[in-house]
């Protein structure tokens, strides 16, 4: 009986602090708020996956294809999966069958960088809430689909736009929002989940004053310390990519995108708080500490990748995979950078990390030059070859890091870029770039890699690699790794060898997020397919290297056959 009640029981605040090791429901993203990406699942494993078979797939339908970068959440029986163009589908888990779905309306003018995607959603009490290309929140009924309430995060036409899945960290729901390229404002918001209200909003952006009970809450960081005059007040340093969240320390903690605009010698300084992780204390709304990646960045190495938490030597840690091409190991109470080292081939930008000061060792004729100074025409600065390319040595693609072989999983990718810089000036809603670019290979084999990192030693224990680059995410469950490919195959490997064990072909690219969860007796694989994202968008000769691929947009779901 307890588990059928607990099936049609609201999601609660301790169900959602218990989700990483219930295997009954997923109902966070990254399967648990930490963002392990972990499953203890054990029936499905390296003697038995060769039963593993398709048991249901839904399409998406309609012409709204484009990339599929959501990963579902299970509750109740239901699995609840967001689309392109800001749609949210209610499945049976078990079957596939539609319960209902929501298509948002959306405006003329959306701006979207990176294509129409959504990342998911976040369940709190009866609701399933997700986010809108044109910057609003959406919380839906989960067993009718109607919409309880909706709130404005910012002016879509400004260029603020939400493709994440949305936070819950101790009872509230915590958002970023999208917009780095046009000269937008980053900060974190907190909600209360069950109806939208604002509780704090705390910038990312120095000199911007943060606002608790609609209270003044304090500047993030001092006005001008490292933003030269008004550069501040258009940095971007958009959080896009969502948060993670330990209760153990109490700590959100958001990756920032890049500053505004591209071109670095526009805004001298360190620029905080763009291309950092930061730790917000959920209770306070304050920054508790905060790591830069890449003071003063030159080359949109945003640094919104996932902080991880884990232990290590008995403390309490975080693992950051970078655009930059750094994997960095730091405090998760404090942030102090305990280790650093590069998870790709090749690092231009930098030849290293210094441990002792937490900074970059920059490599500074890899910069690229000042249009209006030595070597630049006032049109156009000296270009550079830079590695890596600026869609980074790991993207949105999310990693996973499993406590039984203390490894991490890192879905990451060689390439590079020239690029150069233009002078720009500020407009409202247009792109504040003050770069040119264009991405190329590394090598002619791959570019894709999955990679197994040793946040101890830095050391990559395995790698697969692959033609295209990768862009989805990344699950461990027991000791498989799953992971997807542009080429259609959802693919399985031994966690601790690397050797792949079991790939099918789901008919289009696969550029998000595996789940795993168990109902009755039988364990289910799930993921969503579709391709597209930043890519085909801006992948230069990268994006000729794979026009071939096909769009598509379903769910396909995996059990053992008996």
């Amino acid at each position: 009986m307890m588990a059928a009640a607990q099936a049609g029981a609201q999601v609660t605040n301790d169900m959602i602090s218990k989700d990483s090791a219930t295997t009954n429901d997923v109902l966070s993203s990254g399967l648990g708020t930490q963002g392990q990406r972990y499953s203890p699942l054990t029936d499905v494993n390296a003697k038995s996956i060769n039963k593993l078979v398709p048991v249901w797939s839904m399409s998406f339908g309609g012409e709204k294809q484009r990339g599929q970068q959501s990963q579902p959440l299970i509750h109740g029986g239901k699995m609840f999966v967001t689309a392109s163009y800001s749609r949210i589908f209610a499945l049976d888990a078990k079957t596939g069958k539609k319960l209902w779905k929501y298509e948002h309306r959306l405006p003329e003018g959306i701006m979207p960088c990176c294509d129409v995607i959504n990342r998911g959603a976040a369940l709190f009490d009866n609701l399933v809430i997700f986010g809108t290309l044109d910057a609003q929140l959406v919380a839906l009924d989960q067993n009718t689909g109607k919409v309880v309430w909706r709130e404005k995060i910012d002016d879509y036409s400004a260029g603020y736009s939400y493709t994440a899945a949305p936070l819950i960290a101790d009872g509230l729901l915590l958002t970023g929002l999208s917009g780095g390229e046009f000269g937008v404002v980053g900060r974190v918001e907190a909600r209360d989940p069950k109806t939208g209200k604002m509780v704090w909003v705390r910038p990312v952006v120095e000199g911007h004053m943060g606002y608790k009970d609609g209270k003044e809450n304090g500047i993030s960081g001092t006005t001008n310390a490292t933003w030269p005059g008004d550069t501040w007040k258009t940095g971007g340093a958009a959080p896009w990519l969502g948060g993670t969240y330990d209760a153990k320390t109490g700590l959100a903690y958001f990756g920032t995108g890049n500053p505004g605009p591209w071109n670095s010698h526009l805004r001298k300084g360190d620029n905080l708080f763009s291309t950092s992780t930061v730790a917000i204390d959920v209770k306070s709304g304050q920054i508790k500490w905060h790591y830069q990646n890449t003071p003063n960045d030159g080359w949109d190495y945003d640094g919104v990748n996932e902080f991880v938490t884990f232990d290590m030597d008995g403390k309490r840690m975080g693992g950051k995979a970078d655009r930059n091409g750094y994997f960095y190991v730091n405090d998760a109470t404090t942030g102090k950078l305990v280790n650093a080292f590069p998870f790709v081939t090749k690092t231009t930008w930098a030849n290293g990390i210094d441990l002792k000061t937490g900074r970059p060792n920059f490599v500074p004729e890899n910069r690229p030059g000042d249009p209006t100074g030595s070597g630049g025409d006032g049109n156009k600065g000296k270009s550079v070859f830079a590695a890596p390319g600026f869609l980074g040595g790991k993207n949105q693609m999310p990693m996973a890091y499993s406590p039984k072989t203390n490894l991490f999983y890192v879905p990451s990718n060689e390439w590079g870029m020239e690029i150069w810089n233009e002078p720009v000036t500020y407009k409202k809603g247009a792109a504040f770039l003050g770069a040119g670019f264009t991405i190329r290979p590394l090598y002619d084999d791959y570019i894709g890699s999955m990679r197994a990192v040793n946040p101890k030693t830095g050391k990559i224990e395995w790698e697969v690699k692959n033609e295209a680059p990768l862009w989805g995410g990344v699950l461990v469950a027991g000791d498989l790794v799953f992971w997807g490919t542009p080429e259609g195959y959802l693919k399985a490997a031994d966690a601790k060898t690397g050797k792949v064990v079991w790939q099918f072909q789901t008919g289009s690219g696969i550029v998000a997020p595996p789940i795993t969860w168990k109902e009755g007796n039988d364990q289910y694989v799930s993921v969503v397919s579709g391709w597209g994202g930043a890519v085909p968008l801006w992948g230069g000769e990268v994006a000729k290297k794979v026009n071939f691929l096909e769009q598509g947009g379903s769910v396909w779901t995996f059990k053992l056959m008996k």
